[in-house]
């Protein structure tokens, strides 16, 4: 699915400011292109982009230098993340000794709470899969689909805990023990919660907590609070004065 977004769309989505943006343009650390003189973004490229770069240690958003992020609250997409997990809900010692196992086996679980077929979002999933990984490195994936949205006025993320660890060909080459199934309902807010997850899983105290495999009460209190500290873009703050 092809989708343009403009500079300012990416800088909101990755909550990073548009200097910033800028500066990755000029760095050739973001793919865009230029459609009548000015930049575009393609949203299935952003996402690649986004996954790659987290399984090499790339880039963090959501962390701009201080002076350009100036401590305020992120308004409608600041608890994007916990409002989708408390959509999708959590699920515990989810059996399977392989990538497809656990995704078939947890598909069969979700998606009766989401009301959809198990059998075609496991194939669009798996399909996904083979295209590229969705490991982010450190032991998380985010298995979604490229052009599948839920038909609702919300996102959901239902997060999956293996029973035991699975290799999943991320490119730390580290075993996946957490899986944050993303189904959004429109492709910003997909692209947003995947940057969201990418920061998430690129801290230490964030993947030591996982590894905890909470219950979704004790995951939700701890993901408002990780998204309560998170800092927006100059350009949020600016929007909201």
């Amino acid at each position: 699915m092809k989708m343009d977004l403009k500079l300012k769309d990416v800088a909101e989505l990755l909550n990073v400011s548009e200097t910033t943006i800028r500066r990755w343009v000029a760095d050739s650390k973001i793919p865009y292109y230029k459609l009548n003189q000015q930049f575009r973004f393609c949203r299935s490229e952003i996402e690649s982009w986004v996954l790659s770069c987290k399984q090499g240690g790339g880039f963090a958003p959501f962390e701009e230098e201080e002076e350009e992020c100036p401590k305020e609250r992120l308004g409608t997409q600041q608890f994007g993340l916990f409002r989708a997990i408390h959509k999708g809900g959590v699920y515990i010692d989810v059996e399977g000794d392989s990538k497809e196992e656990v995704i078939t086996a947890a598909m069969k679980r979700i998606a009766l709470n989401l009301h959809l077929d198990a059998e075609v979002i496991t194939d669009l999933l798996l399909d996904r899969e083979r295209l590229m990984p969705t490991a982010l490195s450190n032991g998380v994936g985010v298995p979604h689909t490229r052009d599948f949205l839920l038909q609702e006025s919300y996102d959901v993320i239902a997060v999956v805990f293996p029973k035991k660890p699975i290799e999943y060909g991320a490119l730390d080459g580290k075993p996946v023990n957490t899986l944050f199934f993303l189904f959004a309902c429109d492709d910003k807010r997909h692209l947003h919660l995947l940057a969201k997850l990418a920061h998430l899983s690129s801290k230490a105290e964030n993947l030591s907590f996982m590894k905890k495999h909470p219950s979704k009460p004790e995951l939700l209190e701890y993901i408002k609070n990780w998204e309560a500290s998170l800092k927006p873009s100059s350009r949020e703050e600016m929007a909201s004065r």
